[in-house]
């Protein structure tokens, strides 16, 4: 009974916040919510607040299409991305020195795993989904940042224009 409750609290500590009573019941539970974090290019955005869907294949010729994207301060896209090729492919979105430094990162530790609101691996042949909140006006970036794509120039751009 006691290996029992000790493999039921390291599921559930793993997944949520809970207390156990002696007895073994759970008494409380309460999901971990972390907030959005606030980037220099935007913040997670809701896909219920989507004001446009925008499509991106990604290829093996190491090339988002499009390549540059408009968007209005405050827009929330909902990009569907779409690997039309045989790799894994993804979508990182952040500014230029973000991505630049994160693809020197990938390069020194290519097994790193990452997993952020900004960015979406898709498998080959299949399609993924990024919703992304551009609340802050400027010039940003978005890359495929596994070691190789990105240094074979799969790479696009994104202009957010201030609000008027």
């Amino acid at each position: 009974m006691k290996y029992l409750k000790t493999m039921a609290w390291a599921l559930l500590s793993s997944v949520a916040t809970c207390s156990l009573a002696s007895d073994g019941r759970v008494h409380q539970v309460k999901a971990a919510v972390a907030a959005p974090e606030q980037k220099a290019w935007g913040i997670a955005g809701n896909a219920r607040s989507a004001t446009r869907t925008v499509e991106i294949t990604m290829t093996d010729n190491m090339r988002f299409t499009p390549a540059h994207i408009e968007v209005r301060q405050g827009e929330v896209l909902r990009f569907v991305l779409i690997n039309k090729g045989r790799m894994m492919h993804e979508m990182v979105l952040g500014t230029q020195q973000e991505l630049d430094r994160h693809a020197a990162q990938m390069l020194k530790f290519p097994g790193m795993e990452h997993d952020e609101p900004h960015m979406k691996h898709v498998s080959a042949g299949r399609r993924g989904a990024l919703v992304w909140n551009f609340n802050r006006a400027g010039e940003f970036a978005f890359a495929c940042l596994i070691p190789g794509h990105y240094q074979a120039g799969m790479r696009g751009t994104i202009t957010v224009r201030a609000a008027p």
